[in-house]
């Protein structure tokens, strides 16, 4: 039970994060953007299958996940109209219960994507920003299937196929984006389990004054049931909706960031339980417009 407590709580830190501001613009060649941010969460509750709020352990309603990734996300520009963008994460997970004390540190599970706009396929300027992203999430991470072992790794490839907008509102030194997709999940084999594909999206508002920039996104997961390929038995599907808010302060040459992730509905199984509580998330931000390579 702990073990699939944990596993549910530490991969989804990552898995519907909004993409920094210059998210939904393709990057001209050989310019890009590049985050870094730590994320962390202590909790003792989760959602559960109607969407309450219930203890992460209900055996043990003591028990603490406590929850640190370091995330570095960037994007590059390859040619005009195509750029890459990566998502390396590192975990320390902790499971603090009745008797039990588990630990894992060490790499998650990366992302890496291909995202196209317009002007790859010659067409001109269009009143919106448009991309289509489209990309794996690979099992490099530790992945045991051990009650005794908090795994760092779903277990199993994702791949996902995203359509990103984004719109200025010049000369309002304000912009608004958005991006929507579908993921397809392969069967994790080590356990026998179809984990179900999910919907996924993201919508934010956001702008700067000076030294000072702002953010409000909202990001979902609404996923199939998960199926026991051994028993055919259909899990509670997956859901969970957050209000990120988020501020930051031009220090150098980018920007230091500070936010929170704050869960406002959810509904997960008992054996994948998903948070109740806040992340909070502080990064520095570097974006560079100067072409490494002319």
């Amino acid at each position: 039970m702990r073990h699939a407590v944990v596993l549910g709580l530490a991969v989804f830190l990552g898995a519907v994060l909004p993409a920094p501001s210059h998210g939904q613009w393709v990057e001209a060649p050989g310019t890009g953007w590049v985050q870094l941010q730590v994320a962390h969460q202590s909790t003792k509750e989760g959602f559960g299958q109607t969407g309450t709020v219930v203890p992460l352990d209900e055996l043990d309603p003591s028990a603490r996940s406590i929850i640190t990734t370091a995330r570095l996300t960037g994007a590059l520009g390859l040619v005009r109209g195509l750029d890459t963008w990566v998502d390396l994460p590192l975990h320390r997970q902790e499971f603090n219960g009745a008797g039990t004390d588990l630990l894992s540190t060490g790499l998650g599970d990366p992302r890496f994507f291909l995202r196209a706009g317009p002007s790859l396929f010659g067409v001109g300027s269009l009143p919106v920003a448009v991309a289509l992203r489209g990309g794996v999430t690979l099992t490099t991470g530790t992945f045991e299937n051990d009650a005794e072992t908090i795994s760092l790794s779903q277990g199993q490839r994702d791949w996902s196929v995203l359509l990103e907008v984004g719109k200025s509102l010049h000369p309002w030194p304000m912009y608004v984006s958005g991006w929507a997709g579908y993921r397809w999940r392969e069967e994790n084999e080590a356990i026998a389990r179809d984990p179900g594909n999910e919907w996924v999206f993201n919508a934010a508002a956001g702008g700067s004054l000076d030294r000072f920039e702002w953010k409000i996104a909202v990001d979902g997961l609404f996923g199939q049931s998960a199926l026991d390929t051994r028993t055919g038995f259909a899990f509670a599907p997956r859901e969970l909706v957050q209000i990120t808010p988020t501020v930051g302060w031009r220090l150098g040459p980018g920007a230091l960031q500070a936010g929170v992730r704050i869960p406002v509905h959810g509904q997960s199984t008992r054996s994948n339980r998903l948070p109740a509580s806040s992340t909070f998330t502080l990064g520095y931000f570097l974006s560079w417009d100067d072409p490494l390579w002319k």
